[in-house]
């Protein structure tokens, strides 16, 4: 039940919550992020110390913010203080929804620009603008479409759009409804690419590169990366999956679901991983080149493959479509917060976050062109914004998490936390 007293939205079944959760989990997190930190890190050492994090604390965390959700039926806030009081805990612990929905927000604020370079490269492929470029040319186009406030800007603004708009049709008619296309044409078209790359020339050195778990190559700050970004490809301590949760039948289970969700998430990564290094083997560019990897060495398969420009197209339809998964994913939480706690209608609470949202997006797209000199510690507002939200606040409510988990004292609804922990999730 809401604070208003009308029973939740739920999911119209687990198909449909399991498909949302890994749209929140794939995203952009696995097919832009993943490649090039895997590249900045060393390879498959990160790629082992990553897969260790999913298993050992990503998999237990997505349950507990599940179980947290559907106990509490609403919005991280809401769910955190209806569990802690229920057992008699300090109200202190509300602290860890708000840091949740905070960081979700804050991710949100620079995924947004990342999510931009999605529909831009879509246009582009489109309009030709991709075409007969070689590895420096399409840097060059990464840059300048970088270094244009209104052209990077105008893209962002679409994606913070498409989101509201989307959000704001509600859990079923809009979360449920979209992603149950987006995600099976994602996957198909990464399959595609990875066929594709077994016959580029590249496959086998990508293939070392992945699985290759030389861990002296791994570096401290490395595995505090690979920890930080198990925690943001699942969306974790970023109230998405625990609002995702308060939308889930009490008879589902947990167990199975998460360990899908997760399984998913994982698969999507290494197939990311496949279909887009050989690419940059066989065309000798930098695994490490950083963010804009993927943008600069994808169109170049495109060039080379039969019916290129129909592919390349398709891929960024539904890179641009994984990126909106996400985005609804993290606003959902600030959303169900305005709906269920301050009364707001499901769209009103949609553009007024959107108009916060955009605002502070657009600081983050100026680190791009106008403001790359605005630094602090060598960081731009961009830099910090994915700094804190992954190496500290994501890995801090984690702890947060734990510890609650542990504390001799947790009790929910006067049964002992172990048997209540069980039920919750079978």
């Amino acid at each position: 039940m809401t604070t208003s007293g009308q029973p939740r939205t739920q999911w119209l079944g687990r198909w449909g919550f399991m498909l949302a959760a890994t749209g929140s989990a794939v995203g952009l997190g696995n097919i832009w992020k993943f490649p090039y930190m895997t590249g900045e890190y060393g390879g498959g050492a990160f790629v082992l110390v990553y897969l260790l994090c999913i298993l050992a604390v990503g998999v237990p965390v997505m349950m507990a913010e599940i179980a947290f959700g559907r106990r509490g039926r609403g919005s991280p806030i809401d769910a955190v203080r209806r569990v802690v009081n229920e057992s008699g805990r300090s109200s202190a612990w509300s602290l860890f929804g708000w840091m949740s929905m905070l960081c979700g927000f804050m991710i949100l604020s620079f995924y947004v620009v990342v999510a931009g370079w999605s529909f831009s490269y879509l246009w582009k492929m489109l309009t030709g603008g991709l075409s007969g470029g070689t590895v420096e040319e399409l840097a060059a186009v990464f840059g300048a479409n970088n270094a244009n406030p209104w052209n990077l800007g105008f893209w962002s603004t679409l994606v913070t759009l498409a989101t509201m708009v989307i959000v704001g049709k509600g859990v079923q008619e809009g979360i449920e409804k979209n992603v149950r296309w987006m995600m099976p044409g994602l996957v198909i078209m990464l399959l595609v690419l990875i066929v594709f790359g077994a016959f580029s020339g590249g496959f086998s050195d990508a293939f070392a590169f992945l699985f290759s778990f030389n861990t002296g190559s791994l570096s401290s700050e490395g595995m505090l990366a690979a920890l930080g970004h198990a925690f943001f490809t699942l969306s974790l301590a970023a109230g998405a999956i625990m609002t995702y949760g308060s939308y889930l039948p009490k008879d589902t289970s947990i167990a199975r679901t998460t360990l899908g969700v997760a399984l998913a998430d994982t698969v999507v990564a290494l197939m990311a991983g496949l279909a887009i290094f050989p690419v940059i083997f066989a065309n000798g560019m930098d695994p490490g080149e950083g963010p804009g990897l993927i943008f600069m060495s994808l169109p170049i398969a495109f060039q080379a493959m039969p019916l290129g420009t129909l592919f390349g197209i398709l891929f960024f339809i539904m890179l641009s479509m994984a990126a909106l998964t996400s985005s609804i994913s993290m606003v959902e939480a600030t959303i169900s917060w305005l709906c269920d706690s301050k009364g707001f209608s499901r769209r009103s609470a949609a553009w007024s976050t959107g108009i916060v949202l955009w605002l502070i997006s657009t600081a983050a797209m100026l680190s791009f062109n106008v403001g790359a000199d605005w630094t602090l510690a060598g960081k731009t507002f961009f830099d910090w914004l994915d700094y804190l939200t992954s190496r500290w606040l994501m890995p801090l409510a984690r702890m947060l998490h734990r510890v609650g988990q542990q504390h001799p004292n947790a009790r929910f609804g006067g049964d002992d936390a172990a048997q209540s922990w069980k039920l919750a999730i079978y």
